[in-house]
């Protein structure tokens, strides 16, 4: 089971699938931070305070973070869009339980038609 705090930018449908594989995921909706434009670096900080591993879609941002706070973050879980939330909801909770540790570690989750699969950084 992982811990997870979703990005603003990513779908709740993906959010209840990941709940319903037994991880545990807040959203900053649940955190009381929805529609407040809370800065990436903020986000990012609000997850480290949680010790939960950080869910987005925003690519560019998060990279940087992750390698400004490597290896003292409990994790990024980066993903391309997909309408397939069901999919996508399942890709990243087996690629999260195959890691023995998240800590300072940047996950790509990528859409299956984009001939990737989950990596590791």
């Amino acid at each position: 089971m992982a811990r997870l705090f979703a990005d603003d930018d990513f779908p709740l449908p993906v959010i209840h699938e990941l709940r319903r594989l037994g991880d545990e995921a807040v959203t900053v909706f649940e955190c009381g931070r929805a529609n407040q434009r809370w800065p990436d670096d903020q986000v990012f900080a609000h997850a480290q305070k949680e010790a939960r591993v950080l869910l987005t879609h925003n690519r560019h941002h998060f990279k940087r973070l992750h390698r400004q706070h490597q290896p003292a973050h409990f994790g990024v879980v980066i993903c391309t869009t997909d309408p397939d939330f069901i999919g996508l909801a399942r890709r990243i909770h087996e690629a999260l339980a195959d890691p023995p540790s998240l800590r300072g570690q940047l996950i790509r989750i990528c859409r299956p038609d984009q001939g990737a699969k989950a990596t590791t950084t």
